[in-house]
């Protein structure tokens, strides 16, 4: 392997662990606010217990995510250094709007949020909850602006080498920009929900059924049926731009070859595509409905692989199956709202073992279609780093391919370690759940109870507390 390919493994792995987090803290922040606004207007105390055990999931999961996230900017100058003296002045200031912005309201919220509760009135502690998800949906727009503007560039001008931004509005709200906005912060919602639902699902399974765990599981379903087809929708549309902006990409999607005057294109479900013979091979395929889901009409056509050179072609084996796994999770995805829905009734969700079952197995679904959907949009650009613009091959730092293989195996190592430890301390404390009734009622006010003011504070509990508290299968507290 050369470096460029070592160096694209390398940002991929990075961005993969980095993604999880900044999903989940962007959906628990909203999560956070929706409770801590109804524990303000009911007075029920079993939000407040939810409010604070969430809190500190949120808070576990935005640490990982900011230390996670510094290192992929370092990438840009260490692995990616002609990439940003090509387009610096394009992606730089964008990048520097999110720390502006997004950064330094979330951090002058964060602490007030996780520990000002009875340091603060209850008003000015809710404006702050509120802040901190402002923040995070703020910094996903500055990202997606940041990423979009590479997937359909526009309102720059190529001077002397590199660009030069025209139209700051254009760049911003270039032409994929409101759908990728749109389905990434739509899947962030979608991913928290499964998460919720799994953890309520845990615990009713282990027989641990109260008024909190009943309510993550009613809330987490109702955001699920809420979003689950909002985002089928969005999805659509995003597909529509794509095949206007980005046709080789979604020829590679469908694993469309070539067209046939006069026929409309099937939809493959199932097929292993085959750059080198140029033909999907195994196809499993219904007859037009390609042609009805890209154009909405029977017998539309789109460009297909081999309308596009050879070297312009993304790989069509990947982003075919990452497509179908975003896909086919989202499907599950809505089986999972609309049974759970139809559960409800009786309140037999809350006693259906095979159920539960189901939505223990689709906690982490959300989180790996959005790994899935990152896949098909970054393997779907290739070869361009900035689509039609500059190859991914010229914007890679002159590297050897045993300094970057050396850096990619230290960054496994690392990560394996530091987040390995990290996602096995915030899943215990799912599995502890919340303490019932044992939230102090806040009451605010000047010197009122001094804490610590870091964001990992606000999970006090010690990995070694957790390991020896966690469930047993029939339900009790092992005490190892």
């Amino acid at each position: 392997m050369d470096a460029l390919l070592l160096a694209r493994i390398q940002f991929a792995f990075t961005i993969s662990f980095h993604i999880v987090f900044p999903a989940l803290t962007i959906g628990l922040a909203s999560y956070l606010a929706v409770l801590e606004a109804l524990w303000m207007r009911t007075r029920d105390r079993e939000y407040l217990d939810l409010f604070n055990f969430w809190k500190k999931v949120f808070a576990v999961a935005f640490g990982m995510g900011v230390v996670s996230g510094l290192v992929m900017a370092y990438q840009f100058g260490t692995n990616w250094s002609e990439f940003s003296k090509f387009a610096g002045g394009v992606t730089g200031p964008l990048l520097a709007y999110e720390v502006l912005t997004a950064f330094f309201l979330e951090a002058g919220f964060l602490g007030v949020m996780l520990f000002g509760m009875r340091k603060v009135g209850p008003g000015l502690h809710f404006f702050a909850t509120l802040m901190v998800a402002l923040g995070t949906l703020v910094s996903a727009t500055w990202i997606l602006a940041s990423n979009s503007w590479m997937q359909t560039p526009q309102g720059h001008a190529i001077v002397d080498g590199r660009v030069v931004p025209l139209d700051w509005f254009a760049i911003v709200f270039n032409p994929s920009f409101p759908y990728r906005l749109v389905h990434m912060v739509l899947a962030a919602f979608l991913a928290t929900a499964l998460f919720v639902v799994a953890s309520a699902a845990w615990h009713l399974l282990r027989g641990n059924d109260n008024g909190p765990i009943r309510k993550m599981m009613a809330m987490g379903l109702g955001m699920l049926v809420l979003v689950a087809p909002l985002q089928a929708f969005v999805g659509d549309l995003h597909g529509l731009n794509t095949a206007k902006h980005q046709p080789a990409k979604l020829a590679a999607i469908e694993g469309h070859w070539e067209n046939h005057p006069g026929q409309g294109v099937p939809l493959l479900l199932f097929g292993i595509p085959d750059m080198e013979a140029e033909r999907t091979r195994y196809p499993v395929a219904v007859p037009n409905l390609g042609s009805l889901l890209i154009t909405h009409t029977w017998s539309g056509q789109f460009p297909g692989l081999k309308e596009f050179p050879k070297e312009d072609r993304p790989n069509s084996l990947i982003v075919f199956w990452s497509f179908r796994v975003m896909v086919g999770l989202g499907m599950l995805t809505i089986l999972l709202a609309a049974a759970g829905v139809w559960l409800l009734r009786g309140a037999r969700v809350y006693a259906s073992r095979a159920y539960l079952r189901f939505a223990l197995a689709m906690g982490p679904a959300g989180l790996v279609a959005i790994l899935a959907g990152w896949i098909t949009t970054e393997v779907g650009r290739q070869p361009w780093v900035i689509y039609g613009i500059m190859r991914t091959a010229d914007g890679v730092s002159a590297h050897s391919a045993a300094q970057v293989g050396f850096t990619l195996a230290l960054f496994v190592v690392v990560y394996a370690l530091v987040f390995g430890t990290g996602t096995v301390y915030l899943l215990r404390i799912v599995g502890k759940g919340p303490e019932i009734g044992e939230s102090e009622i806040p009451d605010g006010g000047a010197g009122k109870k001094r804490q610590p003011m870091r964001p990992m504070s606000a999970a006090p509990e010690r990995f070694d507390e957790l390991e020896a508290e966690a469930p047993s299968p029939s339900g009790g507290r092992d005490e190892r």
